[in-house]
């Protein structure tokens, strides 16, 4: 981007002397990234003064708003309380606040109206795929099958044990003569008809009559795998046959938790309960933490008690500053009703998005999200991914002053995940400039 202030500049030219040059991807021509100084509520300012409004809430992590006050205030408080603990050995008391908060938000809000009411018992970690392999190491321990059985598509983080799950080349391929390769694969149902439900739960049962599976582990909705949505009954059918087969119903709701989908957790739209769910991104707003959540009966059948040392630990597990921060999320989405006012703004987005995909071209577009989780797909009329024109509407959005994600295998989707704090104002605007965007840009 032409303009750049020498301190862009120089954080770009340090990160490319310094930084493995895998990491952050820049672009010769100066028009990408930017480089972030501060943010606030939708709003992100750049090194070099320039202002943009964030559609990304950074990667799904600012639900309530960059830099939420209520959130800092109470990561200030602790820090200048208790700024770290020790993890498994000696607790500090937002640890259990914060698993218990967790059961009441999951399990004893699903259970309470049915005979088999459940609470829900926690494992912390500090990332998402963190939170994954716990959940498979808890299938492991619960029914001493090794096997899992997860989707093409989907992304459950880039530890060893989380790649068995991940499925794109791109992250697997380099170290697959690694992988014991516990993970099987399906093809994850796009399709809005039974069929593909039918197809699904064919190869599901086909790869248990020759595998030893003890977990299935899925997306409600496919977020880096761009935005994919399943017919009805997909979450229905996996837990009929998790149970089926004696195995553990996994989902990874790190991505379209806490307000995302237009309801706390996309399971509900569904009211399937899992055995176990994964969380993370917008569990704290800003602070590294994440969770794996189980059925209390299951996890106790799965971990033994400690007797001195754990099975599963980490330094900062529990860290007492991401316990306050995810209280003080948790408490902000409430209060402010977020959860609705993602599913109203939503309404709007996809209303919006339709509206824009409806022009004809050489380049198809496909809009699909629920909720503030939306992506609008572009394709060649030969099914082809239309890449570089997806990447030139990011770019173009990018200097116009709308923060964007490619998503997909193909980066063929141009996906909105914004805090749900957008405005009504906020969002006319967004479809106003891409709409002309896609007019420049897509043919």
């Amino acid at each position: 981007m032409s303009g750049r202030s020498p301190r862009s500049d120089t954080t770009l030219q340090r990160l490319r002397r310094y930084e493995s040059r895998n990491v952050t991807f820049q672009e010769a021509d100066g028009s990408w990234p930017i480089v972030w100084s501060k943010a606030r509520g939708t709003r992100v300012t750049d090194a070099d003064g320039r202002r943009y409004l964030d559609l990304t809430a950074a990667f799904g992590v600012a639900a309530a708003g960059h830099a939420n006050p209520r959130v800092v205030r109470a990561g200030a408080r602790q820090m200048g309380t208790l700024l770290h603990a020790m993890g498994d050995v000696h607790p500090h008391p937002l640890k259990a606040d914060l698993a218990q908060a967790l059961s009441r938000l999951t399990f004893e809000r699903w259970t309470r109206r049915t005979r088999s009411r459940a609470e829900g018992k926690s494992v912390f970690g500090t990332s998402g795929s963190e939170a994954v392999e716990v959940a498979l190491k808890t299938a492991r321990l619960a029914t001493g099958k090794p096997g899992i059985i997860a989707f093409s598509g989907g992304y459950h983080g880039l530890g060893y044990g989380a790649l068995n799950a991940t499925h794109r080349e791109l992250f697997r391929g380099p170290f697959l003569n690694q992988l014991r390769e516990f993970g099987h694969f399906v093809a994850f149902p796009e399709v809005g008809t039974s069929k593909a439900l039918d197809g699904m739960e064919a190869a599901i049962r086909r790869l248990a009559r020759t595998h030893s599976v003890g977990a299935i582990l899925a997306e409600p909705i496919q977020a880096r795998g761009g935005i994919r949505i399943p017919p009805p009954g997909f979450l229905r059918r996996l837990r009929s046959l998790a149970d089926a087969l004696g195995a553990v119903l996994i989902l990874d709701e790190i991505y379209t938790g806490f307000g995302r989908t237009g309801l706390w957790f996309a399971c509900e739209h569904e009211s399937v309960v899992p055995d176990l769910i994964c969380l993370g991104k917008a569990l704290t707003g800003g602070f590294p933490l994440s969770a794996c959540v189980g059925k209390a009966d299951l996890m106790d059948r799965a971990w033994p008690p400690s007797a001195g040392e754990a099975i599963h630990t980490s330094t900062y597990l529990g860290h007492p500053v991401g316990c306050a921060m995810a209280l003080a999320q948790i408490a902000e989405i409430e209060s402010r009703q977020l959860v609705q006012a993602s599913a109203l703004r939503g309404r709007e987005l996809m209303k919006g998005l339709t509206t824009l995909a409806r022009r004809a071209g050489s380049i198809r577009r496909r809009v699909r999200g629920i909720g503030l989780m939306a992506g609008i797909e572009l394709r060649h009329a030969d099914g082809r991914p239309a890449t570089t024109e997806s990447i030139a509407v990011m770019k173009e959005l990018l200097r116009r002053g709308l923060i964007v994600l490619p998503e997909g295998a193909d980066s063929e989707v141009i996906s909105f995940t914004p805090p749900l704090t957008l405005s009504s104002t906020e969002l006319k605007r967004t479809l106003r400039i891409l709409g002309e965007v896609l007019e420049t840009c897509v043919p």
